[in-house]
C-alpha cells in the first residue's frame, strides 16, 4: 500500500510540477507581449523608428488573451497536486512548542489526532469541490474571455483533492497504528522543518 500511495503522490506532485512550469511560462510569454505591445504604442518608439514601431503593432503581439483565467485554473489544480505528497512526508507546517515537553508516545497521538482531522478536512473539501463542479455543469457557466466551463477547473482541483483524501486515509491509519505500536509506516518518517 505504501508503495501505491507513494506513487499516488509522486505522480500528481509531477503532474503539478508541470501545469506549474506552463504556467510561469504562459505568464512570462503574456508579460513580454503586453511590454512589447506598449513599445510599439509608445510615443518615444513612434518618434525614433516608426517603422520598427508600426511593424511591433502589425505583428499582433500582445498579452495572451484570458491568460489570468487559465492561471487562476491552473494554480488551483497545483495547489491541490501539492497537496498529497506534502501530506505523505508530514511537510505541512506545525507549531510544537507545547508538545516538546510530552512523552514520544503522547506526541504520537496528537499526530495520529491531527492526521485524522485533516484527513476529514480533506474529504470535505472534496465533498465541496464535487457540489461545486456539478453545479457549474449543471448551470454551464463558463469564464469571461476564453469561454471554457469553470467546471473544468472543478474537476481538475477535484482529482487532486481525492487523491489528497486518498494519501490522508493512508496516513491516518499510519498514524493510528504508529501511536499504538510505536513504528509509523510512512516514507522516511519525515518531519516538518520547525
Amino acid at each position: 500500500m505504501l508503495s501505491f500511495v507513494t506513487g499516488l503522490a509522486r505522480v500528481m506532485a509531477q503532474i503539478g510540477g508541470l501545469v506549474l512550469t506552463g504556467l510561469v511560462v504562459l505568464t512570462c510569454l503574456s508579460v513580454l507581449g503586453r511590454g512589447l505591445n506598449t513599445l510599439g504604442h509608445s510615443d518615444a518608439l513612434t518618434s525614433i523608428a516608426p517603422g520598427l514601431a508600426a511593424a511591433l503593432v502589425g505583428s499582433g503581439v500582445g498579452p495572451i488573451n484570458g491568460d489570468f483565467e487559465i492561471v487562476e485554473a491552473g494554480v488551483a489544480f497545483a495547489i491541490f497536486a501539492f497537496l498529497p505528497v506534502c501530506q505523505l512526508y508530514s511537510a505541512h507546517a506545525t507549531v510544537d512548542i507545547f508538545t516538546q515537553a510530552l512523552p514520544q508516545r503522547g506526541n504520537r497521538w496528537i499526530l495520529a489526532f491531527w492526521e485524522c482531522v485533516l484527513t476529514a478536512t480533506l474529504a470535505l473539501i472534496a465533498w465541496r469541490l464535487y457540489l461545486g463542479m456539478s453545479d457549474k455543469m449543471r448551470y454551464g457557466e463558463t469564464t469571461f474571455l476564453l469561454q471554457f466551463p469553470i467546471w473544468w477547473a472543478y474537476a481538475a482541483s477535484l482529482a487532486g483533492a481525492v487523491a489528497a483524501v486518498i494519501i490522508g486515509l493512508y496516513c491516518a491509519y499510519a498514524r493510528l497504528r504508529g501511536a499504538v505500536t510505536g513504528t509509523t509506516p510512512l516514507p522516511g518518517h519525515l518531519e516538518a522543518d520547525h
